[in-house]
């Protein structure tokens, strides 16, 4: 039952610390969070276990770890309110052709970071973006501005 126990507060703190280190997802991480995550796979194991090396303590460790993430899935489902708390909210980082600055700062988002974003979808202007948002994920989606001639042709060229 420690074990159990142990395997509760640790994931709270990891979930803690991933929610405290943002919103990058793997392909973003910088060299520190990704060390971060990895150290912690063999810190965990040492804070849960007490060196414990057995099958049954690995079995409840790891079964721990899994229905609390079931649970909170779950949880986020079935209570939207929570949701907002569980995996976090969007956050507006670009509005009518200038970044949020605030938002931002807030959330350790350079403008250089939002610019290659931008490029990455095809958007080759600020000028374009009507918005932009940072998903709970990290992604950053983007809304253009449609402007004269946007779109499909109403007609098929003749040719």
């Amino acid at each position: 039952m420690e074990i159990v126990i142990r395997a509760l507060v640790v994931f709270l703190f990891l979930w803690l610390v991933t929610r405290a280190a943002g919103r990058a997802t793997l392909g973003e991480l910088s060299t520190f969070e990704l060390l971060l995550y990895v150290t912690m796979g063999d810190l965990v194991q040492q804070a849960v276990t007490q060196q414990d090396y057995s099958v049954t303590a690995a079995f409840l460790a790891v079964g721990t770890f899994a229905l609390l993430t079931v649970g909170l899935s779950w949880l986020q489902w079935r209570v939207p309110r929570t949701r907002p708390v569980v995996t976090g909210r969007p956050v507006l980082v670009f509005a009518d052709g200038s970044p949020v600055e605030e938002s931002m700062d807030e959330q350790r988002l350079s403008l250089a970071d939002l610019l290659v974003a931008a490029r990455e979808q095809g958007i080759r202007r600020t000028s374009e973006i009507e918005y932009a948002v940072l998903e709970a994920d990290g992604r950053i989606s983007f809304f253009t501005r449609e402007g004269e001639g946007a779109g499909a042709p109403d007609k098929p060229p003749q040719g």
